[in-house]
Order: structure tokens, then C-alpha cells, then sequence
């Protein structure tokens, strides 16, 4: 059983605002079956020590952070909330990363890592394996390894930071284009990369729920990849409504994905006639939202992802935790929190954002 604690992510502009100045300013440990170390290359075991909840926070840590991409407007506020984490921790916050997501981009970047002796690497996977032998080469030189967001293979990184319970967010995807659509007709989703471990569950989860008897009129005729790229998500939508002329919402969980379908539906014939949904930031979407092509949305605050994956990562190197189920582990201002099964640790469940409340966030 998995221990979670629900928390609301999205937080009112007054706590926001705060956050946002600060921005500006700036599994698990368990041991793996042999098998299972010798096919990855993972670390005999990585949490031999017993943890010690008692252990003082250690000062000075080196934390890395390794999105999927830069120059990405999610991953800025993701990573942003780490660089105040680290500041809090007294920590060195170091940030690096590919310009593209593709699957072996990321490889080198924990290769010079290793060479700069990082006390903790945070990492968003574009790829579940393809990272897997560099990151367990930094966990034999002792560095505690943290997946943000897109999570890698379970044996090679010590713990995992997830959004929210991939069921809930597939859940409410799904839950959100059914209401778009009244219930009935053609929906296509536009992902990210084929290979991003975070969409591809969710895009399971979604196909579970479109199977139940309550959405057998709901028809999932596409999945599209625009590999979280603007231009490329802009063409795919156009594609995708060209293909499909009774499509009836698209759905896109990724930031990138909904903002750019948005923009070519909102100076289209299709406003008003397709539905855009999916998992988007407030600030990026307020304008779909305000000229009637968005009627609803979900997200978390991403500032809190990166923010909890470094007080995980200080709990990790400070002994506090191995990565093991039912640890506990205090993180900064959101509080307590409990590691669960395979090393997740759970931020909390997704807000919708529509017309009445969008106003209430900044991120």
C-alpha cells in the first residue's frame, strides 16, 4: 500500500506572489534483487545504513537539477521553486539541461555531474531507461539521485517526486474532456514525446477510463506527439483537427501541448465548436480562458515539485531517509511527508482551473 498525503497544490495569488518574488530573485532505497542490480547496473543497495528521521539537515549540499529541457516556461517555475529550496537548505543550486527532450539527451549532463562530485542530482527523465547506467554510476560515487516530474526506472534513482497519483491525474483528464464533450463523441489527445514516462501512464489511465461502461460514448480516435515543442504541438493540433472534422476536444498533458493548441483554436473557425483541455499553467492560459477558448484546465503548482525534490534530496544525503516505504521526512513550508511505495512521494492532487477561479492563481 502506498502512503500518500493529499494536500491542495495550487495556492492563492496572496502565497503565490510570494513565491513568484522568490523565483525571480533568483524504488527507492531499498534493496533491488540481483537480477534486477546487475541488468541496470544499479547499486547492490542503497539504503544499507538504517535511516535516522533525528539527522540533522546538512548545509552546504551541492543540488543539481536536470529538466527534460530548458528554456521550457513549466520547468522554469518547476526549477525556480527548487533554487528556493536549496537558498532555505544553505545549499549550492546548480541547473543544467538539453535544449531538447529527446531520450539520451540527459546522458552527458549527469556524466559531468558525477565528475563535479554533486551531492544530489534531480533529475526529470525524457527517457525511463536510457538514463539509467549514468545515474547509477552517480549513485556508486554516492550521490543520492531524486526523479522530478518524469520519473526514471525505479533502480536507478532513490527516490521519486510525483505531481500527484498518476490514476487521479488520467482520472481527470478524462473526467474533464467527457464534460466538454457532454459526454459523447471524438476526443484525441496531444502529448509531449513518445518516450515521456509521465505522459505515457497518463495516457494509460485515460485509456482505462474511456473503456468503463460510463465513457463508452467517448472515442479516443489520436494520440499526437508535438515532443514539447511549440511549433511542432501548434502543427499537430492543426493536423489533428484537419484529420478529425467531429472531433470534440483535445486533450493536452503537457504546458507546452495546451497553450500552443489553444492559440491556433482561439484565431480559428474551430473556437467555440472544439474543446481545449488538459494540464496547463494559469499565467500561459489566462488569455484562452478570458476569450472563451479554454473552458477548463488542471494543474499543480510546479514550484512545489521542485521544491519538495530538494528537501527530499537533503533528507536523503543527511540520512534522515533511505528512500524506503513508510519514512517520514519534514519539507520546508509544505510540511510533512511520507515516502511511499517504490520510493514515490506524492505532492498532492491537481486543481481545475476555469473562468471563476483562474484569477485566484500567479504561476
Amino acid at each position: 500500500m502506498s502512503f500518500r498525503i493529499s494536500r491542495r497544490l495550487a495556492v492563492p495569488l496572496s502565497t503565490v506572489a510570494v513565491a513568484s518574488l522568490a523565483l525571480t530573485a533568483c524504488g527507492g532505497g531499498t534493496t533491488k534483487a540481483s537480477t534486477a542490480n546487475e541488468a541496470t547496473g544499479a547499486p547492490s543497495s542503497t539504503g544499507s545504513a538504517a535511516a535516522d528521521p533525528n539527522a540533522p539537515l546538512k548545509e552546504g549540499l551541492k543540488i543539481a537539477y536536470l529538466p527534460k529541457q530548458l528554456n521550457n516556461p513549466y520547468t522554469d517555475v518547476e526549477v525556480g521553486g527548487g533554487k528556493v529550496a536549496v537558498g532555505e537548505l544553505k545549499g549550492e543550486y546548480k541547473l543544467v539541461g538539453p535544449n531538447d527532450a529527446s531520450a539520451s539527451s540527459q546522458v552527458s549532463y549527469i556524466n559531468t555531474l558525477i565528475q563535479q562530485t554533486q551531492d544530489v542530482i534531480v533529475v526529470a527523465a525524457n527517457d525511463p531507461n536510457a538514463v539509467c547506467p549514468s545515474l547509477n554510476q552517480a549513485r556508486k560515487a554516492g550521490i543520492k539521485v531524486v526523479s522530478f516530474d518524469s520519473d526514471a526506472s525505479k533502480n536507478c534513482r532513490d527516490a521519486f517526486i510525483n505531481q500527484a497519483t498518476t490514476q487521479g491525474i488520467g482520472e481527470s483528464l478524462v473526467k474533464m474532456a467527457s464534460e466538454l464533450a457532454g459526454g459523447s463523441g471524438e476526443i484525441a489527445v496531444l502529448s509531449a514525446t513518445p518516450n515521456a514516462t509521465n505522459q505515457n501512464s497518463w495516457i494509460e489511465v485515460m485509456k482505462t477510463e474511456l473503456a468503463k461502461p460510463e465513457n463508452a460514448k467517448l472515442k479516443l480516435v489520436k494520440v499526437a506527439y508535438g515532443n514539447d515543442d511549440d511549433q511542432k504541438s501548434f502543427t499537430e493540433a492543426q493536423g489533428l483537427l484537419q484529420s478529425f472534422p467531429n472531433l470534440k476536444v483535445i486533450v493536452s498533458p503537457t504546458t507546452v501541448g495546451i497553450a500552443a493548441a489553444s492559440r491556433y483554436v482561439s484565431a480559428s473557425n474551430y473556437k467555440g465548436k472544439v474543446a481545449i483541455t488538459g494540464l496547463g499553467l494559469p499565467n500561459q492560459m489566462r488569455k484562452f480562458v478570458k476569450d472563451g477558448t479554454v473552458k477548463k484546465f488542471a494543474l499543480w503548482n510546479p514550484a512545489d515539485i521542485g521544491y519538495l525534490a530538494a528537501y527530499a534530496g537533503a533528507a536523503l544525503k543527511s540520512g534522515q531517509i533511505t528512500g524506503a516505504e513508510g519514512e517520514k521526512f519534514k519539507a520546508g513550508k509544505l510540511g510533512d511527508y511520507t515516502v511511499g511505495k517504490d520510493g514515490e512521494i506524492v505532492l498532492g492532487p491537481p486543481t481545475e482551473f476555469t473562468a471563476a477561479n483562474i484569477d485566484k492563481f500567479d504561476f
